[in-house]
């Protein structure tokens, strides 16, 4: 995969996981997930999987 895609694979990754965890702690409505403790828990797990892979894809880009 390539630094870029790595990126904004990561991005998206963090700003649905971000979306997810709004939506399962209430404060996003308009939702079968609002207020759904499950998203509440894996909205920041998947935030915190695409931060992983967004600072693994500027690693690589600064190493070479």
């Amino acid at each position: 995969m390539s630094d870029v895609v790595r990126i904004l694979v990561g991005v998206l990754l963090v700003v649905v996981g971000a979306l997810w965890f709004g939506q399962g702690m209430g404060w996003i409505g308009g939702s079968g997930m609002s207020g759904e403790t499950l998203w509440a828990v894996v909205g920041p797990v998947v935030a915190l999987l695409g931060l992983g892979m967004v600072a693994s894809g500027l690693r690589r880009r600064s190493a070479r």
